[in-house]
């Protein structure tokens, strides 16, 4: 057992200064009767409140920062990884703490994006666009209210979309013109940049009644990502470009969100993306030829349902319909064919039910219930179709006080799995095959604490644990001939320990926060890839050790009448080793695609005339396999950007301008080993409201 203690916790949240802000103001307001106001949702509890490590930039944070892709703003948060095999058109997947990317849940709107096949969510399919909050969470949630799958991961990132709102103040609402006249909000943007991008987006909203209100997005984008890079042979070098790296996507969302009455509300989402894309591959010496071709289709329904019967009880369902197909191709003469296609469909059924009981002010009860059916099909010939049924059933409890906070729960995972076989050989009236493969059976606890030891300080100090399982993925178990029915999931034990303080510092700092946790996680029967006598074969070999420390500092300052300062940071470290054979010539060395040290900065200036952003990545050394000699190397990186931004009203329209300079330095760089990163880019977007 290892103790870990934590100096200071807190996380960037300028939405709390905003609040600040607002509540000087009205001070200063003579006092006057305001009508009554109803707030529908949610109030949102400062992270550095929270018993486990929350990250969160709402919209005005992700515009100050002039961030404009989804994996810079998730890159801005401490112990994450994003896998980035580089250019626009580039998969980015999300690691939180060493832990991969399959123990970290992706949730969009409410409700999880799942991929049975790989495990692995691509977060380039999403858009920062009509996003009204990023987070990232670590371990037990206080949020008990939740589906069962949001329970059922290390971590979670959660994109939250801006809903429709619209002013209306008593005046207006006396006015039957304005009640029954078109009511309606829209935006256009147009992004441009280096390497061919062209990105024109377009959102609206309407009113349709006093009670239904429905909204759209609508996306695309494409760019050839033909960006140069210089390749090192021996002591030539070459500035070359990456071929075969193009991207076209399209994006679709639409909402409706409905007032019932009496408490209940209802949110249905329809959500369509389609794309393709080159696949320029890893560079090699003396072969640049690139024939790979990726098409993705994705799409999906859901639905989330929630009452409000009276202050003790709560309750709601989501139900969710998605279908995935892939299609890959390669052309080249080393297949007997001349081409090789793979196509890949899933579809999944996926619904959840929640109870919320709250028997006092401090305490708190919830019960909720999931149930998923996935099936996966695809052309190879003589290959297990799978399909799999899962059932997550959560119980959850929270005791909260003014200066203390504590939340427990028990998961209960019930999941099977039933593989279909054909023979390509046999007649075709013959029958498919069907065999059952063992049951998943597991109970995982978890629990947080936040305490204030202080009652005049904002100082806490918060500890939590998460026992938490991932199973193997379909590709894991049934992929051609690397498949291995025989694994076992993925065990992993999260421990962390931490404080938070925020404040102010008079008339110097607006607001600070400073925060720090030292957690501690240990993965047995890691899956991984090893060789057999004639191939390699997924096996339950591994044993990572990771401890880590992340440390965030946020803080605002006036400068002057109508200049204000913000700057914000993070550094983690971690030590994430292989412990898996004493024997192994990678022993305790440190596994791939982590480094020991990461941090991010950000400093803005917010002035009348123009907004500038610096932000800052710093990346060590990593290793591309697990035994960590000069040949594995990646060396470190150091990526910096600037933007610049603002915004102004023309003839009634609300404009607003934005400028971008992406890796001023021009360095070049891995993210993944021989997949270079481009080097200086540019973009503008020029974005109008009415």
């Amino acid at each position: 057992m290892y103790v870990y203690a934590a100096i200071g916790a807190c996380l960037v949240s300028f939405a709390a200064v905003q609040q600040a802000q607002a509540q000087e103001a009205s001070d200063t307001v003579s006092a006057r009767q305001l009508p009554d106001v109803e707030v529908v949702g949610r109030s949102r509890v400062p992270a550095t409140k929270l018993s486990i490590p929350v990250q969160m930039l709402d919209a005005r944070s992700i515009a100050r920062l002039g961030t404009d892709d989804l994996s810079e703003a998730v890159k801005r948060f401490a112990g994450v990884t994003v896998r980035d095999y580089g250019g626009i058109g580039g998969l980015k997947t999300v690691s939180i703490r060493s832990l991969g990317a399959h123990h970290t849940a992706v949730s969009y709107d409410g409700v999880t994006v799942s991929d049975a096949q790989s495990g692995q969510i691509d977060i380039s399919r999403f858009t920062l666009d009509n996003v009204e909050m990023v987070s990232l969470s670590t371990g037990q949630s206080e949020d008990i209210f939740r589906p069962a799958r949001l329970f059922a991961s290390a971590g979670a990132l959660e994109i939250r979309t801006q809903k429709p709102e619209f002013e209306e103040d008593h005046h207006h609402k006396e006015d039957s013109s304005y009640r029954e006249g078109r009511r309606y909000r829209m935006a256009v943007k147009l992004k441009s940049g280096s390497f061919g991008l062209f990105n024109p987006t377009l959102n609206g909203s309407c009113k349709i009644s006093e009670r239904w209100s429905a909204s759209a997005n609508v996306d695309y984008m494409q760019a050839d990502s033909k960006y140069p890079y210089t390749l090192v042979n021996g002591k030539i070098k070459s500035v070359e470009k990456r071929l075969n790296s193009d991207i076209t996507t399209a994006r679709f969302e639409a909402n409706l969100y409905g007032d019932l009455g009496k408490g209940g509300r209802i949110e249905t989402k329809l959500y369509a993306f389609d794309s393709e894309r080159g696949l320029p591959g890893a560079v090699i010496l003396y072969d640049n030829t690139a024939t790979e071709r990726l098409w993705n289709d994705y799409s999906f329904i859901q639905s989330y349902y929630h009452n409000k019967f009276n202050n003790r009880w709560q309750m709601q369902a989501r139900g969710k319909y998605s279908c995935s197909y892939s299609r890959y191709r390669d052309v080249s003469d080393k297949y007997a064919a001349g081409m090789q296609e793979d196509r890949n469909t899933q579809q999944e059924y996926y619904a959840s039910a929640g109870v919320l009981f709250s028997a006092a002010d401090c305490f708190s009860a919830a019960l909720s219930t999931d149930y998923a059916f996935t099936e996966l099909k695809n052309n190879f010939l003589n290959a297990p179709q799978p399909g799999r049924n899962t059932s997550l059933t959560v119980l959850a409890a929270k005791y909260q006080t003014p200066r203390l906070t504590g939340t427990i729960s028990l998961l209960a995972t019930y999941i099977t799995d039933k593989i279909k076989t054909t023979n390509a050989t046999a007649p075709a009236t013959s029958a498919a095959s069907t065999t059952s493969a063992p049951a998943c059976k597991k109970l995982s606890p978890a629990a947080s604490l936040s305490w204030q030891p202080l009652r005049n300080s904002s100082l806490r100090l918060r500890a939590s644990y998460q026992n938490i399982f991932r199973l193997p993925t379909f590709t894991d178990l049934y992929y051609l001939r690397i498949g291995n029915y025989d694994l076992k999931p993925e065990n992993a034990h999260q421990y962390n320990a931490g404080l938070a303080w925020s404040g102010s510092l008079e008339d110097i700092l607006r607001y600070i926060s400073f925060s720090a946790d030292a957690y501690y996680n240990k993965v047995d029967n890691k899956i991984v890839a090893r060789p057999t006598l004639y191939i390699w074969k997924m096996m339950n070999m591994g044993e990572v050790d990771i401890r880590g420390l992340d440390v965030n500092l946020a803080a605002e300052a006036p400068l002057r009448s109508g200049v204000s300062l913000a700057i914000a940071g993070n550094y983690t470290w971690q030590s994430a080793i292989d412990v898996s054979d004493p024997k192994a010539k990678n022993y305790r060395d440190q596994i791939p695609y982590t480094p020991r040290h990461t941090g991010n900065a950000s400093l803005t200036v917010e002035n009348p005339w123009v907004n500038v952003s610096y932000l800052l990545t710093v990346v060590g050394k990593r290793y591309d396999l697990p035994q960590n000699i000069g040949s594995n190397r990646i060396d470190g990186y150091a990526e910096q950007s600037i933007s610049l931004n603002r915004s102004f009203v023309l003839r009634k329209l609300s404009v607003r301008l934005q400028g971008e300079i992406l890796n001023i330095a021009n360095t070049q760089y891995d993210v993944i080993h021989y997949y270079p990163m481009p080097g200086r880019s540019f973009r503008i977007n020029i974005k109008t409201d009415f």
